[in-house]
């Protein structure tokens, strides 16, 4: 199986998509796991703030992110570790859409990069209820994980991918993106 592709996951400090406050990647080579990146993050200054109620939901406090880089460190980070990969999230429109936003809140210029939603991947290979990430890590017998803590959530989503790669007989991304009628998008 040649299925290459980055997982990614971020968690923001509060509603605005330009406050990432950890960020998880996992690289995926031909099907199995091959390298981590995860980091804590202080958010762009304008939008770090925390939410109680994000907070409540991974844990991250702003004590916590004190000595963490930028998010400008950050992303050059990243990026090194994403190479031309493929980006996959579980919606990922929220996972592009904080690349996207802190970017442009630290006015930095982010490469072309294409991407797909583990969601809608999902939607087009099992018959769940719910479709939430841990709802369909479940169904695939990844029990097991953080929920919300970015590596663990990001780690999911690659399981479910390879799963969903595997269920449906593809060799490589591009065949799992002709068994799910889906296509790639460009950040």
């Amino acid at each position: 199986m040649s299925l290459n592709f980055t997982a990614i996951d971020f968690e923001t400090a509060n509603g605005s998509p330009a406050s990432p406050c950890a960020v998880g990647l996992v690289k995926v080579r031909d099907g199995k796991h091959a390298e981590t990146f995860e980091t804590l993050i202080r958010p762009p200054a304008a939008h770090n703030w925390f939410s109680d109620g994000n907070i409540a939901v991974h844990g991250i406090t702003p004590q916590m992110i004190e000595s963490a880089p930028d998010f400008i460190d950050v992303l050059e980070q990243m990026l090194a570790f994403v190479g031309g990969d493929v980006l996959i999230a579980h919606n990922a429109s929220f996972d592009m859409g904080v690349l996207r936003a802190s970017a442009e809140a630290v006015s930095a210029a982010v490469p072309p990069l294409s991407y797909t939603c583990s969601v809608q991947i999902a939607r087009k290979t099992y018959n769940l209820d719910s479709y939430r990430l841990n709802q369909v890590a479940y169904a695939i017998g990844h029990e097991e994980f953080d929920h919300h803590n970015a590596l663990a959530d990001s780690d999911a989503c690659a399981r479910i991918v390879i799963h969903a790669a595997d269920r449906h007989g593809s060799a490589d991304l591009n065949e799992l993106l002709t068994a799910t009628k889906l296509s790639l998008k460009q950040l």
